[in-house]
């Protein structure tokens, strides 16, 4: 199957406009199929802005990591928040460099020939720093951001986290540095002559779907569901 991963090359490209696009250079710039980047930042916001489940990679002591965690976006500040003294949160507060990356199946590219078998998709790979927040007022704006990119109306609908929710919990911040985007779409790129095949090719079209609400059976009241719940619908 074809690669679907941006890979840098180790040449500097043109400089874009800071204001409209991120700098491309060798940790950013994507080699396969080079025609499917984007630096674009309202690219690159979108692609962020339609998800919440991201994965961070970062090493420690030469030992490369990935976890998944949930994210929001305000501007070019990325939140993540956790246990304070989980791996994730261990490393990244320390300042060290890291990258995110969130993806987007949008269908799985049926093709004549294996090798011709790909993803429609839309991916974006997150450059920047972490920093952790201190301060408590941004602490907790950090928190709903993040909560309103997974469910929005859901933070005011609910109780928010108290002092010792608050201590266990640490928040940090990357800001973005650099970024690309990356999307495919549309049919099968197949060889010339394999069009003459006998053999179906297409899409299959995937999208992220969720469910009717299951209501808690430990719920001592009768309560409708949340308006936020009752509407929800993923990017």
């Amino acid at each position: 199957m074809n690669s679907c991963l941006a890979v840098p090359v180790a040449t500097e490209g043109p400089k874009p406009d800071p204001m409209s696009q991120y700098e491309i250079n060798d940790r950013n710039k994507v080699k396969r199929a080079p025609q499917r980047g984007n630096y674009d930042k309202d690219k690159v916001f979108d692609f962020l802005d339609a998800h919440f489940l991201c994965h961070i990679g970062f090493s420690v002591e030469g030992q490369p990591f990935v976890i998944p965690t949930a994210y929001g976006r305000e501007g070019d500040t990325i939140y993540i928040h956790g246990a304070t003294k989980s791996r994730l949160i261990l490393a990244l507060r320390e300042g060290i460099p890291c990258c995110l990356t969130v993806t987007h199946i949008d269908g799985l590219v049926m093709a004549r020939s294996i090798f011709h078998h790909s993803m429609n998709y839309r991916s974006v790979v997150v450059f920047g720093t972490a920093r952790e927040i201190q301060d408590e007022e941004e602490r907790m704006h950090a928190l709903k951001v993040v909560s309103e990119q997974i469910c929005p109306g859901r933070w005011d609908e609910v109780r928010e986290p108290n002092a010792k929710e608050m201590k266990a919990t640490s928040v940090v911040a990357i800001t973005i540095e650099q970024a690309s985007a990356k999307q495919r779409q549309g049919p099968p790129g197949d060889d010339a002559e394999d069009y003459d095949l006998p053999i179906w090719a297409g899409v299959i079209p995937m999208k992220l779907e969720n469910y009717a609400p299951e209501t808690d059976p430990a719920m001592k009241m009768e309560v409708p569901v949340s308006k936020s719940v009752e509407g929800y619908k993923p990017n």
